[in-house]
């Protein structure tokens, strides 16, 4: 993800401009380091991800919960909102700044939202975060589940489950599958609820930048914190993008 460069619009006579220079130069390197933190967190997790699905016997692949579709939308529209609201401050309007981040905020809020309904449907069809079993799935098998023994994707008949290579339906694989964990719906929830923990920090320093900006501190020329938030943002929003879209290859 592109970074969003910081800009001074003048140069300051200031004798603490050096001063002001390096804190910016900090801030900076601080808000880096803080995104590779979590760049490398993210990448142990799907990496795992891999590794378990190649590594069980059993796998289950679920339906993507609708509403992580409404999340993406939230979340898209408001790095929309968190832009324009530095790029008026930048412009020396910074009177719009704080509707901005208000609109931002509310978009936070609604993407939140939609997480928690998203993890409503997931529970409502038999996956939750612990002791998920493979055969605790529910809904229309083909449709919102399917489950893979070894890679091969098994067929139901009459609530048992056999594999395809098993055309007379002599061996039912439900007693091998009955103490089978669903490690795909432990994953899912763990990915998504990191990303939510993220975000409620994004969502805490929106209340901050929001109440700040109303009170006429970011300026044209000082603006650092608002550019932090804004990066820290965008950021999240191409997280989740990257994650939606993981999920969906994987499953």
């Amino acid at each position: 993800m592109s970074a969003i460069p910081y800009t001074d619009n003048t140069r300051s006579v200031d004798p603490q401009a050096p001063d002001r220079d390096q804190l910016i130069r900090a801030r900076k390197n601080l808000t880096y380091l803080v995104l590779f933190a979590i760049v490398m967190a993210f990448s142990g997790l799907l990496s795992a991800y891999l590794v378990s699905k190649g590594s069980v016997e059993y796998w289950v692949s679920l339906r993507i919960p609708e509403a992580f579709y409404w999340s993406t939308a939230f979340i898209l529209l408001s790095s929309v909102t968190m832009q324009l609201a530095l790029v008026v401050t930048r412009q020396g309007r910074t009177r719009l700044a704080a509707p901005l981040l208000a609109a931002t905020l509310a978009l936070g809020l609604a993407f939140s939202f939609s997480q928690v309904k998203g993890w409503k449907q997931l529970t409502d069809r038999g996956n939750v975060l612990s002791f998920s079993k493979v055969l605790q799935s529910t809904g229309v098998y083909g449709q919102d589940y399917t489950i893979a023994r070894k890679g091969i994707t098994l067929v139901l008949v009459d609530g048992a489950f056999y594999l395809p290579t098993d055309t007379e339906h002599k061996k039912p694989l439900n007693d091998e599958m009955a103490d089978q964990s669903n490690a795909a719906s432990q994953y899912v929830y763990v990915l998504t609820a990191l990303h939510l923990a993220h975000l409620v920090f994004g969502l805490l320093a929106l209340i901050f930048m929001a109440v700040r900006a109303g009170l006429g501190h970011y300026t044209a020329q000082n603006n650092v914190g608002l550019w932090a938030g804004a990066l820290y943002w965008h950021f999240l929003g191409g997280l989740w993008v990257i994650l939606l879209s993981f999920l969906l290859l994987v499953h």
